[in-house]
């Protein structure tokens, strides 16, 4: 009889554990918009410009400007990071280690792809080349080691860079000094919890640590759109963000 009773409550726990588990995770989502006027922006190189930098391949379908992406429609503002300001001090064992312990950094139409990464601590950044123009990759961070190399015309074997092993304050920006129009981000996080927004502005960060949480929104625009947007975090729901408004003057700053 005793040995009936406790098989019965190993079942009810094995049942109820996950449940108090999911409960210590919850999510946020939300969208950037943008608040005024769509900006046109110039083309950072014109289709068949001659006179461009190795106008045969960075002049072929030109070079767009993505300082700003604004959904039409919706107005979303795409590109804007969303992370944890610190590392939390509960992280959902699940999710601590990267899927995959590679990024891929490309190089296509003298563009850098894609234009913002986010790059957790431990995982390696392959930088590829798909154009037939040899393109240098360089960058400046505050707390990584600085590397500045060159990328071979066609390369799709790449360059890892394996030395990034520190959160950074701010996103890095990456250069080439041959075409130097090209520029990206890396946002170096010591977390899971950062995101980038879609072309529709919309973003969520799943199974975060239940309480308040405090997050960073940047954009390459105006940099910090919030230094400290605290969001009270609900174990096992997901918790709609207000709507995060960006003026079009801040955005062009």
């Amino acid at each position: 009889m005793r040995l009936h009773s406790f098989s019965a409550l190993a079942v009810a726990v094995a049942i109820f554990c996950p449940a108090l588990a999911s409960a210590q995770w919850g999510g946020i989502k939300g969208q950037v918009v943008l608040d005024g006027d769509i900006p046109t922006l110039k083309a950072l190189v014109v289709k068949g410009d001659q006179n461009a930098k190795d106008a045969a391949v960075c002049a072929a379908n030109g070079v767009p400007n993505e300082t700003i992406i604004v959904d039409p429609a919706s107005k979303g503002i795409a590109n804007v990071v969303i992370y944890l300001r610190k590392k939390p001090a509960k992280i959902n064992p699940d999710i601590a280690k990267p899927k995959e312990m590679s990024i891929t950094c490309d190089q296509v139409g003298c563009r850098f792809v894609p234009h913002v990464a986010v790059v957790q601590v431990g995982q390696s950044i392959k930088v590829l080349n798909g154009d037939a123009i040899s393109h240098n990759t360089r960058n400046a961070p505050i707390k990584n080691p600085g590397f500045n190399f060159i990328v071979t015309p066609n390369d799709r074997v790449g360059v890892n860079v394996t030395n990034q092993n520190q959160a950074e304050t701010v996103p890095m920006q990456i250069g080439c000094d041959i075409h130097p129009w090209m520029r990206g981000y890396w946002v170096m996080v010591d977390h899971p919890y950062a995101v980038i927004t879609g072309a529709d502005g919309k973003f969520e960060i799943a199974d975060l640590p239940e309480g308040e949480n405090e997050f960073r929104v940047w954009h390459e625009g105006p940099g910090y759109i919030e230094k400290s947007l605290k969001i009270m975090v609900k174990g096992g729901k997901v918790t709609d963000v207000p709507t995060i408004k960006v003026k079009a003057a801040d955005l062009t700053k």
